[in-house]
């Protein structure tokens, strides 16, 4: 049964035609019902403030009917009772970054207080979505103290339980059944500290209890049916007005909490936006929950071919700095990219005019950069013609060049305007259009506020022709669930000079990454091996030294390259590597436009290991590494059907082409010569 439903749901997504008909939203007497062929959920009007009254997997057949009393969202000491409530739907077209969708907008006020929600339903994808939009004012406090549940008394004297009333609620349903299977994930960015970046809690439903994490997966034992909930919000280490945990769960019960502004963060004409939700419904085994969620990510941001496909190189990795940037290396470093088979070269801090605290000289800054109007301006001394001979080599060559900017961070992001303006110029002066977006600081709303501001600008004055990379290193930023919309992820700077740079961790990060996130929106790194060797101590297995090149690049190809080097400083012997590039890039825009997920073991150095992109019920393709493991053979988990037959013809690295019966859960028996090698397959079923 696994695998029957498993590929119904790959057959929905990739041959159905996507009909915005089949999605509806409609208010009729005290009942509005949201829908499509997927997914159906009713709620109670209650003069706008809904509450929640089933919940249907059209597919599966299977109903949740609820009979709660309370709003699904709903504040603590602010009142319920809604007033001037408004309803409206409308279908919006397909936009360059958009699919068509159809919203349904309901707004009111709970004194004060005013709220918009904006459900979002898209054809063939088994999620609602809802947007928070808050201005007004509250006198209430919403973050209140919790209560320890040591603290709370014995069983034989336990009463209907009040716990998750002391924070905002913004989304709630109340289950039937008492088996369920949870299993929270918290993720972690700013990786310059971290390096386990998803975290899996997973336990059955019991008396009260909390869970942190952007994702809850809620799985009935009794009747194999599910839901889940994605808080489209930051991690929840760096999230706003954070009320110290995202769920709260008792049996059936399902809270989400934690609105992401408290009442000092409201404007009393401005929208605010708050935290959102994406609610969703699916049946059978854990693989078809990662596949509703998966369908609907690829809806945030439509991935184009010209202009989100990269094969990147930024020179920062190195370490150089802003020492050797100017016209002469980045002219070198492009025929060095040309030679690789680079895509995209980016000129990291050091090509503006102004210093910043990240230079390698003295009297660097990131403050009050607006003091100096010409700080964003190409600098005359190591840029004499601005940056035209770069733009123009680089079309020479096929190679797009990028930008690094870091926006001013004075007073919460108030010149926001100003340095889209800055972007908006470079982009119609040059015909630059990636930016790797850096030094971001979000504390407060009003900050978070701006810098969406600021991509909104950029955005629609470029025609949606842009894209940010949205560096998550370091202090309070998006993360991997919000500001999704913009572009990808910049997701971890690793270097030989601190001896940070461990080619199976990167592996790792983006294997654990990529079961919950796409790996296409994530920039993986691979550096130049050749650099430091004798910081590496010598009987280090896992040193870069002990890898090819080819080894390091593969780690890359499921998701976005990185190559995080300066392609001067690359021995000859690296540009072998082209031979790989150059056949990836046959490749890699319909690997990118499959579902990808990782398969095989954890990577921790010695595994077998790997990801699959599923194109549809018929092909796709699998990337298996052999680690630093004994076995020249091994079984390695996938997802394929069990029983079925399957030809995989070997597109790069070693090994060689076979047919093969999935054996049960999946296994396929895959054989590499050595240690620490790859091979990149094609598959297609008999």
């Amino acid at each position: 049964m696994k695998y029957i439903i498993f590929f119904s749901c790959l057959l929905s997504t990739s041959l159905f035609a996507q009909n915005i008909k089949t999605c509806r939203a409609e208010l009729r007497n005290d009942t509005l019902v949201i829908e499509n062929q997927l997914i159906s959920r009713k709620f109670l009007w209650n003069g706008g403030n809904l509450i929640s009254r089933s919940l249907t997997d059209v597919k599966a057949g299977k109903t949740w009917k609820m009979n709660g009393n309370k709003p699904d969202l709903s504040f603590p000491n602010q009142t319920e009772k809604a007033e001037n409530a408004n309803y409206s739907s409308k279908i919006f077209a397909e936009t360059a970054v958009t699919p068509e969708h159809l919203e349904a907008t309901i707004s009111y006020f709970l004194d004060k207080l005013e709220i918009k929600r904006v459900f979002r339903l898209y054809p063939n994808c088994a999620v609602i979505a809802c947007d928070l939009y808050y201005r007004g004012e509250s006198n209430s406090v919403w973050l209140q103290a919790g209560t320890n549940i040591a603290d709370m008394v014995n069983l034989e004297k336990l009463t209907p339980s009040n716990a998750g009333n002391n924070t905002p609620v913004i989304e709630k349903f109340e289950l039937t059944g008492r088996h369920w299977k949870l299993n929270a994930v918290e993720f972690f960015d700013i990786t310059d500290r971290f390096n386990n970046l998803v975290n899996e809690v997973k336990t059955i439903s019991y008396r009260p209890n909390f869970y942190r994490g952007n994702l809850l997966f809620a799985h009935d034992n009794i009747n194999n049916n599910g839901v889940f909930i994605l808080k489209e919000a930051p991690t929840s280490n760096v999230q706003l007005a954070y009320p110290g945990s995202d769920f709260f769960n008792e049996f059936g019960d399902f809270k989400l909490i934690g609105a992401g502004l408290n009442p000092a963060d409201l404007h009393p004409t401005e929208w605010r936006r708050g935290y959102g939700f994406v609610t969703g419904v699916y049946a059978g085994e854990e693989i078809n929950a990662n596949i509703a969620l998966r369908v609907y990510q690829e809806k945030i941001r439509i991935h184009k071919v010209g202009r989100d496909e990269m094969i990147l190189m930024n020179t920062w990795g190195d370490r150089g700095q802003d020492t050797r940037v100017r016209e002469k290396f980045a002219l070198e470093e492009l025929e060095a990219g040309a030679k690789l088979g680079i895509t995209h070269f980016q000129l990291d801090d050091g090509w503006q005019t102004g210093r910043s605290s990240n230079s390698a000289l003295k009297g660097g800054s990131l403050e009050n950069i607006w003091t100096n109007n010409k700080y964003w301006e190409p600098n005359p001394e190591k840029f004499p013609n601005g940056l035209e001979p770069i733009v123009k080599k680089g079309k020479e060559l096929g190679i797009e060049v990028c930008i690094w900017f870091n926006p001013a961070k004075d007073n919460s992001n108030e010149y926001w305007e100003k340095d889209a303006d800055v972007l908006i110029d470079i982009y119609k002066k040059y015909g630059i259009r990636t930016f790797k977006i850096d030094g971001v600081n979000l504390p407060n709303k009003l900050a978070e506020v701006n810098f969406r501001k600021f991509l909104d600008k950029v955005s629609l004055e470029t025609n949606n022709n842009v894209v940010f990379n949205l560096d998550v290193t370091a202090m309070r930023r998006g993360g991997y669930h919000y500001l999704n919309e913009y572009g990808n992820i910049f997701l971890e700077n690793r270097y030989t000079d601190w001896t940070n740079y461990y080619p199976y961790t990167t592996l790792r990060n983006l294997w654990t990454l990529s079961k919950y996130v796409p790996a296409q929106n994530l920039q993986i790194e691979f550096l130049n091996k050749w650099r430091n060797l004798d910081k590496y101590p010598a009987n280090d297995i896992f040193a870069p030294k002990n890898y090819s090149f080819d080894y390091l690049f593969a780690i890359t190809m499921f998701a976005q390259p990185l190559a995080w080097f300066e392609g001067t400083g690359l021995p000859s012997e690296a540009f072998a590597l082209s031979k790989l590039i150059k056949t990836y890039k046959e490749h890699n825009t319909k690997i990118h436009s499959g579902q990808i997920f990782p398969i095989g073991n954890e990577p921790d150095g010695k595994q077998w290991t790997g990801f699959q992109s599923i194109l549809n019920e018929k092909e796709g393709y699998i990337l298996v590494f052999r680690e630093d493991n004994a076995s020249a053979q091994k079984a390695v988990k996938t997802l394929l059907p069990s029983g079925k037959k399957a030809s995989f013809k070997l597109v790069a690295g070693t090994g060689k082409a076979f047919e093969s019966q999935a054996l049960e859960g999946g296994n396929v028996v895959f054989e590499l010569p050595d240690k620490n090698s790859y091979a990149l397959f094609s598959y297609e079923f008999k």
